[in-house]
């Protein structure tokens, strides 16, 4: 169960993002609901594994009646999930994977790299190996280093992916990929707006060129953070600091992690949708890498997000997270067909940096839940809460 205040009073130093939104300070009552998160992720996970198939599914949803649903299965997402349970203990792991050990379902993922096109799916499959002991990763690096991601058109979210893998795997052979695509990333990074491109060579269609998400920014930084931290490259660490900070100095006012940005300028282009991934792990995981690199106050910003996700404005209260249901439902969006909010947004803002639409939340309210959930999103909540951090958050004197 979710436990959702805590009574102590706030304060924690704020000397590092000075500009970001809210501050602890202006809180009551901190969020203290990471143990019942890694709760919900565990249960999760063991309704999402497809033991016929050996893998996890592609999603829950909501179906007749509200039976939950389990659809298709994703190489990808058992990798994310991997990631997480990693640090699980055994009998967790086994419980969660119908009885088979993490370190079969990594053969399984190892076994299919030839089959991977996609440098995100090689590289968080290496990264899964690695984090799991996962002994034969060799031909892991081979395909990764064959995909040449330090030098083709790459999705920036797949290029902070290899960075992190690169990292997790300390083999000297993958030393000089980790160190070029580090470099690759850093040299994207536009000092004005403090923002990523949402694809790093070509590729990029015309309406979206200057449009990127939120992944295209957390992502990044958690990678150049953790290698900032392994190499102790001030550069890397510099950029993930200013990075960080923009994204957090952009952070709704009821604690929400916006959707989509002009990197040119650094500016929200669309808010909606609010993801639960970016509340409770995605955001999270990111902050707590600057923290290892000395940032303060990241934690109150993990706990505005958390806010938002116990008690959502946008529900009137409400919030994504099923205690009955035991899920954390995807997303609030808008009452729209399709994403016309953002193609508007996106056609208005290409023509000039500072023209947006107006009236949105009037015409397409933000009060829609998306009924589902995948199994990335709680790979990535044990990741980003390991049972110790989760403790600490849980029990500190805030």
């Amino acid at each position: 169960m979710i436990t959702v205040e805590r009574q102590q009073p706030c304060g924690r130093d704020t000397d590092v993002f000075p500009q970001g939104k809210p501050s602890r300070d202006s809180l009551a009552a901190p969020v203290a609901m990471a143990a019942g998160l890694r709760e919900l992720a565990i249960s999760g996970l063991r309704r999402m594994y497809s033991a016929p198939d050996g893998l996890f599914g592609f999603r829950v949803r909501r179906g007749a009646g509200g039976r939950l649903v389990l659809e298709g299965v994703s190489w990808r997402y058992t990798a994310i999930a991997l990631i997480g349970l990693a640090a699980e203990p055994e009998s967790t792991q086994a419980s969660v994977l119908g009885g088979e050990s993490i370190a079969r379902v990594s053969d399984r993922l190892a076994c299919n790299v030839h089959g991977m096109n996609r440098v995100g799916d090689v590289a968080l499959t290496l990264w899964a190996c690695a984090r799991s002991g996962y002994k034969a990763r060799q031909r892991l690096v081979d395909r990764l280093v064959e995909l040449e991601p330090d030098r083709a058109p790459m999705p920036t979210v797949e290029l902070a992916w290899t960075l992190s893998a690169a990292c997790a795997e300390q083999d000297s052979s993958i030393a000089g990929l980790r160190t070029r695509v580090a470099r690759r990333l850093m040299a994207a990074f536009d000092k004005r707006s403090a923002m990523f491109p949402h694809v790093i060579g070509e590729g990029a269609t015309a309406l979206r060129a200057h449009v990127a998400c939120f992944a295209d920014l957390v992502y990044p930084v958690h990678a150049l953070a953790w290698y900032a931290a392994l190499t102790r490259d001030g550069a890397a660490a510099a950029v993930a600091m200013t990075a960080g900070r923009a994204i957090c100095a952009r952070q709704g006012d009821a604690g929400q992690w916006w959707w989509h940005y002009d990197r040119r300028t650094g500016d929200v282009i669309e808010r909606y949708p609010v993801y639960a991934v970016h509340q409770d792990s995605m955001a999270p995981m990111a902050l707590f890498a600057l923290s290892d690199l000395g940032a303060h106050d990241v934690e109150a910003h993990v706990d505005a997000g958390l806010r938002w996700l116990a008690r959502s404005p946008e529900l009137r209260g409400g919030t994504l997270v099923d205690d009955e249901a035991e899920i954390i439902w995807r997303k609030v969006a808008r009452r729209e067909p399709g994403k016309t909010s953002r193609t508007l947004q996106a056609l208005a803002s290409r023509s000039s940096e500072r023209r947006r639409v107006p009236g949105l939340d009037a015409v397409f309210p933000p009060r829609a839940i998306d009924y589902e959930d995948r199994p990335y999103h709680l790979g990535w909540v044990l990741y980003a809460w390991p049972e110790d951090r989760a403790r600490r958050w849980d029990n500190a004197d805030v």
